[in-house]
This record gives C-alpha cells, sequence and structure tokens, in this order.
C-alpha cells in the first residue's frame, strides 16, 4: 500500500485517513498553502502553518476548525507521522512530509527555491518518494536574481512617475504583492493598495509577517495623490471599473507568464515583469535532486514534459492530473474588493 494516493477527492493518506489540499470537503485536510486552488471551503479540520491562519480564516470561514503547527513539529495522525516544512511559496506555505511503516513521503504543493524576503526560505526534504508542481516544468523558464527584477519594477516606476503617472502593476494578492511590497523603493512615491491585497496583508501582519503597513485605495484619498504613485491590484482588477479611479496611469503585470513572447501583448498591459512564485526549470530540478527521491509524481503544470525527463534521467517519475492550478493567468479574490 502506497503512503498516499491519488483519488478523485485528492492526496489521500489511508492509513493517516486525511487528504492533502483535497478540492472536495473531507474529514481532515493538511494545506500546504491559502491560495484558492489548495484551501477549499467545506471540510471539518484543517492543519496548517501558523503564517496561514488569519488568511484562512478569512478565506474559508472564521469558524474552521484549524490547528496549526510549526515547521518541523511531528504530529501523530492515526499512527502516522506528519510535519510541515518551508515551501518558500507564499507566506506559511509548507511540504507536508508523511512518515509511515518505514516509507517517507513528501507532498511540496507549490514552492520556489529563492528566499524572497518575506516568506520563510524552501527547505528540501529527503524522502523515498516526492510529489511535485511543473507548473513552469520546460527549460525555457528560468528566472532572474529577483533583486534584478525589482530593479526593474522600481526603475519602470521611476519613470512613470516623471512622466507624472500613475504606476498601476498587477498581482497575485497573496504571496506575489508582498513580495514586491516588501522591496519596492519607497523614496520614489506614494505606494497603494487595492482593497484585496490591503485585506490579505492585514491577516498576514496579524500572524506575525512583517510588511509596509500602506494605505488601500479609497473614496476618501484625494486623487492629486495618485499621479507618480504606484498602485498594487490584484490580476482580477485588470480592465475593470476600478481602475476608472486612476487618470492617467500606465499598466504592468508581474506573472511567470510573462517569460513568454507575447504574453504581455495577450495581458493588454503595458510592461510585463518576469515574477513567479514557482520555481522554474533548473529550481524544480534541484528540488527533485536534494530530495534524493527515487520515485517522483509530476503535478500542476508541464507535467507529462517533466515525468518524461526524470525518467530520461533514471528516476520513476509519474505524470498525475489534479485540480490544482498552479499560476493560472486569472485569480480568485475571495477577500474585499473596495
Amino acid at each position: 500500500m502506497n503512503v498516499l494516493e491519488f483519488t478523485d477527492k485528492g492526496i489521500y493518506c489511508p492509513a493517516g485517513g486525511f487528504y492533502i489540499d483535497p478540492w472536495q470537503p473531507v474529514d481532515r485536510a493538511v494545506l500546504t498553502h491559502a491560495h484558492s486552488d489548495h484551501a477549499r471551503r467545506g471540510s471539518q479540520h484543517y492543519l496548517a502553518h501558523p503564517d496561514s491562519a488569519s488568511v484562512l480564516r478569512h478565506r474559508l470561514g472564521e469558524d474552521i476548525r484549524l490547528q496549526t503547527i510549526e515547521y518541523g513539529e511531528v504530529v501523530q495522525i492515526n499512527g502516522v507521522q506528519v510535519s510541515l516544512h518551508p515551501a518558500g511559496h507564499i507566506p506559511g506555505s509548507a511540504q507536508v512530509r508523511v512518515e509511515y511503516g518505514g516509507e517517507v513521503w513528501v507532498a511540496s504543493g507549490d514552492y520556489k527555491v529563492e528566499a524572497d524576503g518575506v516568506c520563510t526560505p524552501f527547505e528540501p526534504v529527503r524522502c523515498h518518494t516526492f510529489i511535485t508542481e511543473s507548473t513552469f516544468g520546460l527549460p525555457i523558464y528560468q528566472w532572474k536574481p529577483q533583486s534584478a527584477l525589482i530593479e526593474e519594477i522600481n526603475q519602470w516606476w521611476l519613470e512613470n512617475r516623471e512622466a507624472g503617472k500613475t504606476s498601476l502593476l498587477f498581482g497575485y494578492s497573496l504571496g506575489k504583492a508582498q513580495r514586491i511590497l516588501k522591496h519596492l523603493d519607497a523614496s520614489i512615491g506614494e505606494i497603494f493598495l487595492h482593497g484585496a491585497i490591503w485585506a490579505t496583508n492585514q491577516a498576514l501582519m496579524r500572524d506575525g509577517i512583517e510588511l509596509p503597513d500602506v494605505p488601500r485605495v479609497t473614496a476618501e484619498i484625494d486623487k492629486k495623490r495618485y499621479p507618480g504613485s504606484l498602485i498594487l491590484a490584484p490580476p482580477s482588477a485588470a480592465g475593470s471599473t476600478w481602475t476608472r479611479k486612476f487618470q492617467s496611469y500606465v499598466t504592468g503585470v508581474a506573472s511567470g507568464w510573462m517569460n513568454i513572447r507575447g504574453a504581455k501583448r495577450r495581458k493588454a498591459v503595458d510592461r510585463g515583469f518576469v515574477v513567479s512564485d514557482h520555481a522554474d526549470w533548473p529550481g524544480l530540478n534541484a528540488a527533485v535532486e536534494a530530495t534524493g527521491a527515487s520515485r517522483v509524481y509530476v503535478t500542476h503544470g508541464y507535467q507529462a514534459a517533466f515525468a518524461r525527463f526524470l525518467r530520461e534521467k533514471g528516476l520513476e517519475a509519474y505524470e498525475v492530473n489534479t485540480l490544482y492550478e498552479g499560476e493560472n493567468e486569472t485569480e480568485e479574490e475571495v477577500m474585499s474588493n473596495e
């Protein structure tokens, strides 16, 4: 019997009677992180990292039954050893280590291997079997260092400010927005947040995540303050009536998909920045190798291509279909949209 199995409800541990990131309501769910394709409503019990707690309650309901454990802390679930380990994806993201009968499996959820200065950096976990994402599992996806990407964004903002324009930058409200905000050069001008990002930040700060406490866009703010400022907003705000609050603005989007020629044009924005909270091709390969696993299951993304590459390297690798979305081009916004 495998320690973990892939079922129509999600990744299941038969011996422990729990699911990892289930996409249907179950009795006991162990969550890798709080993005909506991994953390869904309706389960009776949840287990996650403390840095995810407030966001999970905001997204899933204040009354959810949530147990939190620190990274490396081991709990027993029906005789199965379960622990969480840093995934480096977003605040509170975790890899789930499951040990039973002398076998160790790790379900990584989503992850990136470069430290971003906001969430706890990724740590490889030795195991026999590794379950990996493959959102950017092709050799064409190779990211620049974060410092270079942030410099590109700051320079773009500065140029827009000198032209008297507002910089409207779109990025996921949970993860990417905090990463960008943390490293913006606030000496350039004022920074404002869309309501969804502001609400997410408030939840994260309640759990001890240190972030610049900047205001959200409201009707009370003098519109004369917007020219020269930078405003962070989720992708769902692009092209919406919300953008009418700003008279003369330049748009940008932060996404790993900006690595593809033509993606900027398809997004109908003025500038694309290749910023992703998922591992690139070198990162995926480094993560798999660091686990020492001889068997790998490849989930959402370029499953077939990455699994085939791993088999060519001599690993036992399989592609698995799941309902996880990786870095989707749209993001469900369940926080405040004011």
